[in-house]
């Protein structure tokens, strides 16, 4: 079988991931070099592949054919139309990009480099959160009617998060907001199999930390009337509140689904509820390169170089991540004008 050479641009925590995930577990690949990052020549070293000084250096080598941008997202829009004008496809850690507008652009320089650009969505590759897709699909909860998902942090991790990740408090930057929001807006969209038409939300950053929008909430319409809430907060005292990491809870007419990505899948129906899987643990910090944590993502990248050996479409697509930052950025020009938006959202200049 062939094998997809691939370069890994950013060494920080995702980074790592990836080359672990490129190195090790995945079929049909392999990776080649590393580049972007203080530690970029230390990881290379660790993996025993070529550190290259700059992104232009690393898509110009002729052994690569794909590459993995673990970067910032408001880095995401210049590394695409680089690697794509040089032939290689793209992976796109999330959110895609900080705006529609730039995922726009992405798609567009991928269509014209003729490559794939796919996009990270961890949650669609999970055990717990691929088996709760099995029950929806089966038909075990009845026609969905209501989600509800909730992603909340204290804040005293939060300021550890914004000492380590200066970057998300670019500007420029789809922030701490995107980065968590885009998980859940995506996954609303993949068990509903729905898009979102209408979004209204509240906005706000209530602590002294430097960043915006660190507590959003919003109402969200899916197709066919379904009713969605979604609470993104970043500033919960502690000890913050138990199992609201990353929360998903649906609402069939027959019966319900309460998970937690790292505690439990539960099932309510008739007088009880049933607890149907428990995930294995693992220490996120200290357990980088832990089988269980990688799961999800060696998931990602073997779906990446599937579609480019099979020659199809990638399954999570520049749509799929485009359509998870339209639902994001509806809730920020909502928040804004104090207005239900419709989407799809259209005109020149999104974010404006």
């Amino acid at each position: 079988m062939q094998s997809i050479g691939i370069g890994v641009i950013g060494a920080g925590f995702m980074g790592l991931t990836y080359s672990e995930v490129v190195a090790r577990h995945a079929r049909g690949c392999r990776l080649v070099a590393i580049s972007g990052g203080s530690r970029a020549a230390h990881l290379a070293a660790e993996y025993g592949v070529a550190h290259e000084p700059s992104a232009n250096a690393l898509v110009a080598r002729p052994d690569i054919q794909a590459v993995v941008l673990a970067t910032p997202d408001q880095d995401r829009l210049e590394l695409t139309q680089l690697a794509a004008a040089h032939g290689k496809h793209v992976l796109a850690e999330k959110p895609m990009a900080p705006s529609i507008a730039q995922c726009d652009a992405m798609i567009e320089a991928c269509r014209a480099g003729n490559v794939h650009l796919a996009v990270v969505k961890t949650e669609r590759f999970r055990k717990i959160t691929r088996k709760a897709k099995e029950l929806i699909d089966a038909g075990e909860l009845g026609p969905v009617r209501m989600l509800r998902t909730v992603s909340a942090f204290p804040s005293s991790l939060t300021k550890q998060l914004c000492n380590d990740r200066k970057w998300m408090l670019d500007p420029r930057s789809g922030g701490l907001f995107m980065g968590m929001a885009t998980h859940n807006a995506d996954f609303l969209r993949w068990l509903t199999g729905r898009n979102a038409t209408h979004v209204f939300a509240q906005a706000t950053t209530y602590s002294d930390l430097p960043s915006s929008n660190l507590s959003v909430m919003a109402q969200i319409v899916f197709e066919g009337g379904l009713m969605a809430h979604m609470w993104i907060t970043a500033e919960l005292p502690d000890p913050s509140i138990p199992s609201s990491e990353v929360r998903f809870q649906i609402i069939g007419r027959d019966a319900m689904l309460d998970l937690e990505n790292f505690e439990y899948l539960d099932l309510g129906k008739g007088d009880k509820w049933e607890r149907i899987y428990t995930p294995e643990r693992f220490d996120y910090l200290k357990e980088p390169k832990s089988p269980i944590r990688l799961f999800p993502h060696i998931g990602v990248i073997q779906e990446f170089v599937d579609s480019i050996l099979d020659n199809r479409a990638p399954v999570v697509g520049g749509s799929e991540g485009r359509a998870a930052v339209e639902i994001c950025e509806a809730c920020l020009i909502s928040a804004r004008t104090g207005q239900a938006v419709t989407l799809p959202l259209l005109g020149p200049s999104y974010a404006d």
